[in-house]
């Protein structure tokens, strides 16, 4: 992981500022499609696990690394927020996904999930937490493709934007060269959709938010592994998908159910979406219909078993 460029760097500042500038206004977005009807997925990743501190790390950037609620990361582990952290200290993790259904074949991305899979002949490869596009700056959403592929990118400022600082009375930079203050990290893969990509990035406390200006960003470890997976032309879906259903071959039922960022649907229709999905699989008596609708009212942004025994042992993940 890229070393990050010490607070309050003003080159750091200006070098994010551009990036996110330059994802919003670079080109036009591309028009997204509706989702297709919700499916059944049959796969859920992540659960329970251990981190074992390393230097240099922070509890905000581990929580961001595995795509678990800051806050979930301190009760279990019965932290404070500005708890110290000692290398070689090992930090209970818990944060299960359910696996949207998708092609079987390239990249998939779940706005209101802020994650990312990959697969290979139907074989989930990857899964990681990315940060995407803030509300007022959407990421795209619709089928790409990767058109560029980068190691340790040069960010050419557009002129455009150099112009704007300059009125703004700001740094004007034409270029941020590679290193600890470039805000790509040490990957870009640019997406037919010019100006937006997946890159990495030297904030890995800021991966799995809704913060970016469309750009997807991945924590600079798994953007690099991401480089090496790809190829020119590998497809890129993207999706928003406020809440998935999984059932898991020993019975257990999953539901995620995310933020709603874009303010694209609402509690009600998603709990009758749920109830269409469940009526198709014939799913509807195994369901506890409470708990699901207290997780739609307030999204976790994580898996919760709502089958029957699940509700009785209190709802709780039991890991996959």
């Amino acid at each position: 992981m890229s070393t990050a460029a010490r607070p309050g760097s003003p080159i750091r500042a200006t070098a994010l500022l551009l990036l996110g500038l330059a994802c919003a206004l670079a080109g036009a977005s591309r028009a997204a499609t509706a989702d297709p009807p919700a499916e059944l997925s049959h796969q859920v990743v992540g659960g329970p696990a251990r981190h074992c501190v390393r230097a240099g790390d922070t509890l905000l950037a581990i929580a961001a690394r595995y795509g678990e609620p800051l806050a979930r990361l301190l009760r279990d582990n019965a932290l404070q927020a500005h708890s110290p952290l000692r290398p070689g200290q090992c930090l209970r993790i818990d944060n299960p996904q359910v696996v949207p259904a998708g092609p079987p074949d390239g990249v998939l991305i779940n706005v209101p999930q802020r994650m990312l899979f990959l697969r290979r002949e139907g074989r989930l490869e990857a899964a990681w937490p990315v940060a995407v596009g803030r509300a007022d700056w959407p990421t795209p959403l619709g089928r790409f493709r990767v058109a560029q592929m980068r190691r340790d990118p040069v960010w050419h400022v557009p002129p455009s934007i150099q112009e704007e600082m300059r009125r703004e009375g700001k740094p004007v930079l034409r270029e941020v060269p590679s290193g600890p203050d470039n805000p790509l990290g040490h990957a870009w893969i640019g997406l037919d959709a010019v100006g937006y990509g997946i890159h990495g990035t030297n904030a890995p406390a800021s991966i799995h938010s809704f913060r970016t200006h469309g750009c997807i960003r991945l924590d600079d470890d798994h953007a690099l592994e991401l480089l090496r997976d790809v190829q020119i032309g590998t497809a890129v879906h993207i999706v928003y998908r406020t809440w998935l259903l999984a059932e898991w071959p020993a019975g257990q039922l999953w539901l995620q159910a995310n933020p709603d960022p874009y303010r694209r649907s609402s509690p009600q229709a998603e709990l009758r979406a749920l109830r269409e999905l469940a009526s198709r699989e014939g799913l509807q008596g195994r369901i506890d219909w409470a708990l699901a609708q207290r997780l739609l009212r307030a999204p976790q942004g994580l898996a919760e078993r709502i089958d029957q025994a699940g509700a009785r042992a209190g709802g709780q993940p039991a890991g996959p």
